[in-house]
């Protein structure tokens, strides 16, 4: 009962909270085995972006997820968490190295947006998106991407074209951050709460308009990130990309088309 009368905003600081785990924390708790591969054998690795391959109860996958780290020398290390677009290439070589041997691929997101500072923008940031958003529509293999904090952007829409978006119960989803959005509005970035609302940005709101399948009930991570959370997690995870594995690869790229094609299809608006 606790998650449903929080308000929005509320959500949004507690995907900012320095005690909320990070992708690496869950790839520590739920992947077996996990190396990282680096480099997007373009420009550089970008270290907002960590990949590896690695087993999900014995299972082999690809997992790629935004980092924020855990202090401030660390957080800015990896950018506060902001991709770049050498973080986005290495996804995509990623992803595509996983549908050539058959690997499920798990998405961890946690990201306020992409990194936009000048050196993003002179090396393609905005390309580096479209590129991922137009090659993991067609990737003959089950993707899953779970929203473990904040989901700000095409930032994170970038590691979202997946068969499934599954989120933790306090995370948010939007297309903008709420502060970006009051700037950009109200020229008042101090309005973010009011612009919360109607953003919609919610697990809650998004499973019910149909954007996300599945909400995933997070514990009190204030007080610590319990073994159970983690395990029914890992469990959860496995099965469901194992289920998505017996699907004909037609089948599994035509459902994915189809669920981005129904987000915002209302029936007032329906060809008939």
């Amino acid at each position: 009962m606790e998650n449903t009368v929080k308000k929005a905003y509320d959500k949004v600081r507690l995907t900012r909270s320095s005690f909320r785990p990070t992708s690496s924390d869950y790839i520590k708790a739920i992947v077996d085995d996990f190396i990282e591969l680096h480099g997007d054998r373009r420009f550089s690795d970008d270290p907002a972006v960590i990949g590896g391959i690695g087993t999900l109860c014995g299972t082999p996958v690809t997992v790629i997820g935004t980092e924020k780290g855990k202090d401030f020398n660390e957080r800015v290390a990896r950018n506060f968490g902001c991709a770049l677009p050498d973080g986005y290439r290495k996804a995509l070589r990623l992803v595509k190295e996983a549908e050539k041997f058959n690997r499920p691929v798990l998405f961890l997101v946690d990201i306020q947006g992409a990194n936009p500072g000048k050196s993003a923008e002179e090396r393609g940031i905005g390309e580096a998106i479209a590129e991922n958003l137009y090659e993991f529509g067609s990737i003959k293999t089950p993707m899953l991407s779970l929203v473990i904090g904040e989901g700000g952007s095409g930032g994170a829409l970038a590691l979202s074209v997946a068969d499934e978006i599954w989120m933790l119960s306090d995370a948010y989803y939007s297309v903008i951050a709420p502060e970006s959005c009051a700037s950009i509005l109200f020229k008042e970035p101090s309005r973010a709460a009011e612009v919360a609302e109607y953003l919609k940005l919610t697990a809650q709101d998004l499973y019910e308009m149909g954007v996300v399948e599945r909400i995933v009930d997070e514990p009190d991570f204030s007080k610590g990130v319990p073994d159970s959370f983690m395990n029914s997690l890992r469990d959860a995870l496995a099965a469901r990309l194992n289920e998505l594995k017996k699907l004909n690869k037609k089948k599994l790229v035509a459902k994915r088309y189809e669920k981005f094609r129904k987000i915002g299809r209302y029936a007032e608006f329906a060809v008939r």
